[in-house]
């Protein structure tokens, strides 16, 4: 076997899911299509409702199911702008939840291939104590953390949000679960006889492989990085803060307007939207090639 024919695994992988899975099962019934559209009326009303009292006013909430957007969405929008630090809120939450989700990628793709494809020492035991870390709450961490963070004077800064997730055992585990059965052992060895080292194989056998899996698992990181609110809170000032911590100062004083509040919430939901719609195929691609792997 060639190392042209190592470069082939994504095609042939591909192959043999479209033909291992063509043809199982029938045609969704009346039910089935009845019972998603209920699943999907459920999960978009509550996005829906947070739309509809962000164009009202503050007693559109109190009305029973309200269902008809009002007018004043882009005025509530301008009063959220005045109100809080929105574009750098923005600009800070964009910086972080990329920067993290290119580093978890990039670090559990690479340890990933590394758990399930190569022999060294001391493996199992490093993905046993992987797997023990994904059970501890996070909030145990918090306080030595935050001292760590303020020995190091990082407190206020975006820094302080990010170095901490740069690699999650999650991401590690995911990876490791996803490659240890798509790439055959055989096309590893192949690639080595043509004299490709440990890094070409990885980068010309293993990431072709694990594309789909690098696209959910990035998906769901920004998703994470973006909506993460509790630890920010913590380290960031209310000078220098993330969008979620920011939109949590529209709810400050005795008099809360829920209009301009969902109106703001709605305004950062929109970046998530925008990138599902563009990232959907290769979630999908993700979820399926996971559903029939092996």
């Amino acid at each position: 076997m060639t190392a042209t024919q190592a470069l082939s695994v994504p095609e042939r992988i591909r192959r043999n899911r479209q033909s291992g899975t063509a043809g199982i099962g029938s045609r969704p019934g009346f039910l089935t299509y009845g019972l998603l559209a209920a699943f999907l009326i459920g999960s978009a009303y509550p996005l829906w409702w947070s739309f509809v009292v962000a164009s009202g006013t503050n007693s559109t909430r109190g009305e029973t199911l309200p269902l008809i957007p009002g007018g004043n969405f882009f005025a509530n929008a301008v009063k959220v702008l005045d109100a809080i630090p929105f574009w750098k809120a923005l600009g800070n939450s964009v910086l972080i939840s990329a920067i993290i989700t290119i580093s978890v990628v990039t670090f559990s793709t690479l340890a990933g291939y590394a758990f399930a494809k190569l022999r060294f020492k001391g493996r199992d035991g490093l993905m046993v104590f992987v797997i023990v870390t994904m059970a501890i709450p996070t909030q145990l961490g918090i306080i030595p953390l935050f001292m760590l963070m303020r020995q190091l004077g990082w407190t206020g800064s975006i820094g302080a949000v990010i170095v901490p997730t740069l690699v999650t055992a999650f991401g590690v585990f995911f990876m490791r679960q996803y490659l240890v059965d798509v790439i055959p052992d055989e096309l590893i060895e192949a690639a080595r006889m043509d004299g490709a080292n440990q890094f070409r194989t990885f980068l010309t056998v293993g990431v072709p492989a694990a594309r789909p899996a690098m696209a959910i698992l990035g998906l769901f990181t920004f998703m994470t990085a973006w909506t993460d609110y509790l630890w920010p809170l913590i380290v960031l000032s209310p000078q220098n803060p993330t969008l979620q911590t920011a939109l949590s100062q529209l709810q400050s004083g005795f008099y809360v307007d829920y209009s301009i509040v969902l109106a703001g919430a709605v305004l950062a939901t929109l970046p998530l939207l925008v990138l599902f719609v563009v990232a959907g195929k290769q979630l999908v691609s993700g979820i399926m090639a996971g559903a029939v792997k092996g």
